[in-house]
């Protein structure tokens, strides 16, 4: 079998290149043989696939967020109300010494920037999850009912058991966010083959109804648990430690695992039901697989800190503008973007006006708005 020296593999060779010249050959001066388009390019150097490209960029990208994020965490643990000079802080950071600075820097700092950092993974998982689940470019965690599940349990911790603090009423509010999701798919795939994403919008939407309407009257009846539930309400990282945080660390963990590898299956599950059958895909499984991290996320997210706007609404929004639709990029930076968020709304909520502070869910509002804004004008939000 006869081939041609020089040709690139898969390059097309002519007709007169098989038995000799064809008849639009011309002879070459010197018994040169001819060339064509194939040969004058053999040797040149190949140029690297646009895909290969593109994965370098969106991991470098990646890369720098995530040194972006430590640096925010480290910021995190230097400012607070008490002055602490920096050399000083990365001293105790690395050799904890008893003193008061040492515990403050240990014991207080440290967890909560560790809180902050998993919450804002949390909700921005489950942000990204959401809005390719329903397809709904302006879906966030509370669309499907979780975190006014969460705050009925909290509601009900505070009026009936009478549980005031956050080790006491954050399973009831992790419980609340469950039972939340699973009547919101019941209802969304009642009477249906599958639950779609149009039916599972609609009994968020009611389900969310239903519950503000129960909390306002669990609320009026107990007007002394009012302070309590308005200060979990307005969501705050102030007070939340070790004893909060390992509670509801199994249940991120588990969660952002489950994200993490439904990022393949959403991409067929995002050319449609149909074409992602004939993929492989299982639809069904998906969205209940789906749900039950959001749950996670959502749920112990929420029952740690309270409800927190914005960040998983917007979040998945910056991720896509700048790695595209693709979930395999999208659900990674979520991860990071999300946390960046977040922490650097606590620090600057500690920063603005010391030595009190500002609710995060307040800061995430004030800074993430205007940004959101802005995002809309310079492009055009993507249908899922």
């Amino acid at each position: 079998m006869s081939s041609t020296a020089g040709t690139e593999p898969g390059a097309r060779t002519s007709p007169g290149a098989r038995g000799g010249r064809g008849a639009g050959d011309a002879a070459v001066p010197g018994g040169a043989a001819p060339t064509d388009r194939a040969s004058a390019t053999a040797h040149e150097p190949p140029t690297p696939a646009p895909t290969t490209r593109g994965t370098v960029v969106r991991g470098a990208g990646l890369l720098v967020a995530v040194g972006v994020l430590l640096l925010l965490a480290l910021a995190s643990v230097w400012f607070g109300s008490k002055g602490i000079p920096f050399l000083q802080t990365w001293d105790l950071l690395w050799h904890a010494d008893g003193s008061d600075a040492s515990v403050v820097i240990h014991e207080y700092r440290i967890p909560r920037t560790i809180l902050a950092v998993l919450v804002g993974a949390s909700l921005g998982l489950a942000g990204a999850l959401m809005q390719a689940l329903t397809r709904n470019p302006l879906a966030d965690p509370g669309l499907l009912g979780i975190t006014m599940g969460a705050s009925t349990g909290v509601a009900l911790a505070l009026t009936y058991l009478g549980i005031t603090t956050v080790l006491g009423y954050v399973w009831l509010a992790f419980a609340g966010a469950a039972v939340a999701s699973v009547v919101v798919y019941a209802l969304g795939s009642a009477g249906a083959r599958s639950a779609t994403p149009e039916r599972l919008v609609v009994a968020g939407a009611a389900v969310t109804a239903v519950l503000f309407a129960v909390n306002s009257g669990l609320m009026l009846t107990a007007p002394d648990a009012f302070e309590e539930f308005r200060r979990w309400q307005v969501g705050s990282l102030s007070g939340r430690y070790y004893d909060v945080l390992l509670p509801v660390l199994p249940f991120m963990a588990v969660g952002v695992a489950a994200a993490l590898l439904l990022m393949r299956p959403l991409n067929a599950l995002a050319m449609g039901d149909d074409l992602g059958k004939a993929l492989g895909a299982h639809p069904d499984r998906i969205r209940i697989a789906g749900a039950v991290a959001i749950t996670l996320l959502c749920g112990a997210a929420t029952a740690a800190v309270g409800p927190i706007g914005f960040v998983g609404l917007a979040v998945p929004h910056v991720a896509r503008f700048i790695a595209g639709p693709d979930q395999r990029w999208v659900l990674p930076y979520s991860l990071v973007l999300a946390p960046m968020l977040l922490v650097g709304a606590d620090v600057a909520g500690r920063v603005v006006a010391p030595p009190a502070e500002i609710q995060v869910g307040i800061v995430t509002a004030v800074i993430g708005v205007p940004v959101f804004l802005v995002l809309c004008r310079k492009r055009k939000l993507t249908s899922l």
